[in-house]
């Protein structure tokens, strides 16, 4: 862990595990530092990042206005998979806020997440901007050997695969209500009674996509998550009517077994949704390391327990 927290002190980046996925950490205050998580990511700089903390206490030195809805979040769901939107203090953390007036705040609760941030914190990092440790657009790493895959010559620490396996539920807490910019595993029904009062949903069913090219949030660009193959997301019927006379390159995940030529690698995909996010990413990685033409996957059903899981695929499947 000090190897690590003295990387980030020298304003160096490293693979950083969390419960969520893999990220490309760099210390938030430090602009050189952040502007390489961009440039190795090759990731747009307006994109913003989200700043980890070690807990709570380090959030009024970034953010100049916690409201009461956004403080309860905090006490219920920190540590853990939640990422709140708030105001920021000007002039802090410019390049990890992509220039934004709002910045990104979560408390991981990966013990080695938790262990690097409070031995950083003691050299003086108050806070570790850490996207996902992949190419920008491309699926998300879940273990260290997916980051070194990407960055080789970077310092990865090795948590194991991450327990939740897809991205933070995204709260924005700097306007009058809570709005559920992108869904995770944490549903808007639980927050909703964890915030006291109703989550809007930016989107209907909180997983439209967004097509802005100056997103305020991450994660929210339409386009997202994405295999090399064409990922196509399909109803279990249409899969299996096309899948007998299937002639591409081609893997497919379904809920159900499919009858399929002996040439179509198939999977079976966890029925349930906390299960599947956890195998998601590691499961794209798989079936794109077959170096197929197209994947196919069954599409997850309705239910707000499922819309982290479709979310990051229908961003997968699109063009």
């Amino acid at each position: 862990m000090l190897q690590a927290a003295q990387t980030l002190a020298r304003g160096e980046l490293i693979g950083l595990p969390t419960e969520t996925v893999y990220g490309l950490a760099a210390d938030a205050l430090n602009p050189a530092a952040v502007n390489a998580i961009f440039k190795t990511k090759g990731r747009p700089p307006n994109h913003p990042l989200i700043v980890h903390v070690a807990d709570a206490s380090l959030v009024p030195v970034f953010a100049n206005e916690v409201p009461a809805f956004a403080q309860r979040l905090m006490t219920a769901c920190w540590p853990g998979p939640l990422t709140l939107i708030l105001k920021r203090h000007a002039g802090v953390a410019d390049t990890a806020a992509g220039g934004h007036a709002t910045i990104a705040l979560r408390c991981p609760s990966h013990p080695m997440a938790q262990a690097v941030l409070r031995a950083a914190l003691s050299l003086g990092v108050q806070g570790v901007a850490a996207p996902s440790a992949n190419v920008f657009g491309r699926v998300s790493p879940t273990t260290a050997a997916h980051v070194r895959e990407s960055f080789p010559e970077l310092l990865v620490l090795d948590g194991g695969a991450c327990d939740v396996g897809i991205e933070s539920t995204i709260v924005d807490c700097s306007r009058d209500v809570p709005v559920l910019l992108r869904p995770g595993m944490l549903s808007i029904s639980q927050l909703s009674d964890v915030c006291g009062v109703p989550l809007r949903s930016a989107a209907p069913h909180g997983n439209a996509l967004q097509t802005a090219t100056n997103p305020a949030a991450p994660g929210t660009l339409a386009s997202h998550y994405a295999p090399r193959a064409r990922l196509r997301l399909m109803t279990d019927v249409q899969i299996a009517s096309l899948l007998p006379n299937a002639n591409t390159s081609l893997a497919v995940w379904t809920r159900s077994p499919m009858l399929a030529p002996a040439t179509v690698r198939c999977w079976t995909m966890p029925a349930d949704a906390t299960a599947c996010a956890h195998d998601l990413f590691a499961q794209l990685r798989a079936m794109d390391a077959l170096e197929v033409q197209e994947i196919w996957v069954e599409a997850p059903p309705l239910g707000e327990e499922w819309d982290g899981v479709r979310d990051r695929l229908e961003r997968a499947a699109h063009p």
